[in-house]
């Protein structure tokens, strides 16, 4: 549930609030809405056992067409972008070192988040295990960066370096949509509150296991940024923070020196575990999506020798290494942020839906519905903020996106054209003999 968002995000959510005090208030708000909205979703995934997430509930609970657009937008553009995103931040970190006092070059960055990308897709499609090994040892390095960076900021504050922390509504915003924006950054390192929900069916008894993840795991983490946070504003001023290339890297050159180069290598790998806990999960989405019918079928197939679902592994990876690109981190995180909050408000109606039209559906895990409707109202406020106080055409362009897939659903998905089979059966076999991939045992 750590991401590497903490390393990502702290210079968008200071410069939407412009000031630490209304910075580090975004910061514990984020986690407390993570973990409401994660408590809905310990309703919905002890409730329908099915690996993908949201697109799941939303197919229970609103039929073919939204679970459809949902997995249009996040298989074609939500989770490659983030793979993107924390693929860059880990390019960034890993460069920086090698370029002090200056930005490292953007190809240098781009090629190495490039990759990044193109190792994890391998981890991924070689071993289940590999990956959860990948994933259970880089989760270590983040506790333990944290830990130093936390630890480092007390003793800081201990000897009496609290200027930057007084008078911290000093210059702060008030705009409307600039806090909501703060809040699209902050949400976004928190991201991970969700992940579990895409791997349900791969779970050790999950109506014991994702609420107790979610119950422990959302609140340690919202402390952990919170003071990490705090950390930052004990060794660094606002200005300071905001021109820095990398937060952590600036941290660790005033904090820890001579053992500075400790702070680049973990946050190095913590964004790496990061990423591949984000492949690990798009994979089982377009898994899911491809086994329903709503992708192309040769994404459900799974490898016959190593049991991973390598095809739809090494489609989310052309698609990030595509995003890379034209990349740019805080933009990227912005319009990501946007379509999927629109999408996380739908999953938490989904289940105000689902109390009224399927009573029969048992739930071992109960959250009150005055939560649900708080985190539909929250949603509501976080996509429609930005666009009133600042309207942009990125924005429009987003929805039109999400709203074109109903130009594949209908003929594609709907319809079923006998010619799109035909078309698509030779071109299946071959790539089935390439990768040595089988179609899933059943369909759920």
């Amino acid at each position: 549930m750590i991401g590497s968002g903490i390393f990502i995000s702290p210079k968008a959510v200071l410069l939407e609030t412009g000031a630490v005090g209304p910075c580090l208030c975004v910061w514990a708000a984020c986690g407390v809405l993570a973990t409401l909205g994660a408590l809905c979703y310990a309703e919905l995934g002890t409730m329908i056992t099915k690996s993908g997430g949201e697109y799941s509930y939303l197919m229970e609970a609103f039929g073919s067409v939204v679970a459809y657009l949902y997995s249009w937008s996040t298989i074609m553009v939500l989770k490659p972008s983030s793979l993107a995103i924390i693929s860059l931040s880990f390019a960034e970190y890993a460069s920086t070192p090698f370029y002090p006092g200056c930005t490292p070059p953007i190809v240098v960055t781009k090629c190495l988040a490039v990759a990044c990308i193109l190792l994890i897709v391998l981890v991924n499609c070689l071993s289940v295990k590999l990956a959860s090994f990948v994933q259970n040892f880089f989760t270590a390095a983040k506790l333990f960066i944290i830990l130093v960076i936390v630890v480092s900021g007390f003793v800081l504050l201990a000897q009496g370096n609290t200027e930057n922390l007084s008078n911290p509504f000093e210059g702060a915003s008030t705009s409307f949509g600039s806090i909501g924006l703060a809040f699209y950054n902050g949400l976004w390192a928190y991201d991970g509150w969700n992940q579990l929900n895409f791997i349900t069916e791969e779970l050790e008894n999950p109506y014991r296991n994702l609420p107790l993840a979610i119950i422990i795991g959302i609140p340690l983490v919202s402390v952990c940024y919170v003071l990490v946070n705090v950390a930052y504003f004990s060794a660094m001023t606002a200005t300071e923070l905001l021109q820095s290339p990398a937060v952590a890297v600036t941290f660790g050159d005033r904090v820890l020196y001579p053992l500075s180069w400790v702070v680049p290598v973990f946050v190095v790998f913590s964004t790496f575990g990061a990423a591949n806990g984000s492949c690990f999960t798009a994979g089982r989405l377009t898994y899911v999506a491809g086994r329903e019918g709503h992708m192309i079928k040769i994404l459900s197939y799974i490898s016959l020798k190593r049991y991973t679902p390598s095809p739809a592994l090494i489609f989310n990876g052309i698609l990030s290494v595509l995003y890379i690109i034209p990349a740019d981190i805080n933009t990227l995180i912005n319009y990501f942020s946007f379509a999927q909050w629109a999408f996380y408000g739908l999953t938490a109606l989904s289940l105000i839906v689902m109390r009224f039209t399927r009573k029969e559906l048992k739930r071992p895990v109960k959250c009150p519905m005055a939560i649900a409707v708080l985190v539909v109202m929250v949603s509501c406020y976080l996509v429609l903020a930005p666009i009133i106080d600042k309207p942009e055409l990125e924005y429009l362009y987003c929805t039109m996106f999400i709203l074109s897939g109903l130009l594949l659903y209908f003929p594609f998905v709907h319809r079923k054209f006998s010619w799109t089979r035909r078309v698509m059966r030779p071109i299946t076999m071959h790539l089935q003999l390439l990768m040595e991939v089988v179609p899933p045992e059943k369909n759920e």
